[in-house]
């Protein structure tokens, strides 16, 4: 893990949703998921309208989140803004729903 040195907080976690914590509350729609790996809060990316990922980040202070739609592999760490190595990959619970289709071509 170059570059970053808050390993120590990935947890094996279970997710607490099937899609975006707070758009699931609110009827928002999402573009990809990530996964908390401290507390296991799924939120939304920053090319969603939401970007709960990293509001939970900002209210917490979490630092590594994982790709989670489906489970990517990869992981990122808020604070030295660089990607990581994940000591293993979660396991989704269920299947997740897939509100928006992103386009690179909308930009």
């Amino acid at each position: 893990m170059t570059g970053c040195v808050h390993s120590k907080t990935i947890r094996t976690v279970t997710p607490k949703t099937l899609g975006c914590e707070e758009c699931l509350e609110t009827g928002q729609t999402w573009v990809h998921l990530r996964l908390c790996r401290e507390c296991g809060h799924v939120g939304c990316c920053d090319q969603s309208i939401g970007k709960h990922s990293t509001k939970h980040f900002h209210s917490t202070g979490h630092p590594i989140i994982e790709g989670y739609d489906p489970p990517e592999g990869w992981g990122w760490c808020f604070i030295d803004e660089t990607f990581i190595d994940l000591p293993d990959q979660t396991p989704q619970r269920g299947p997740i729903p897939r509100y928006v289709e992103f386009d690179d071509d909308d930009d």
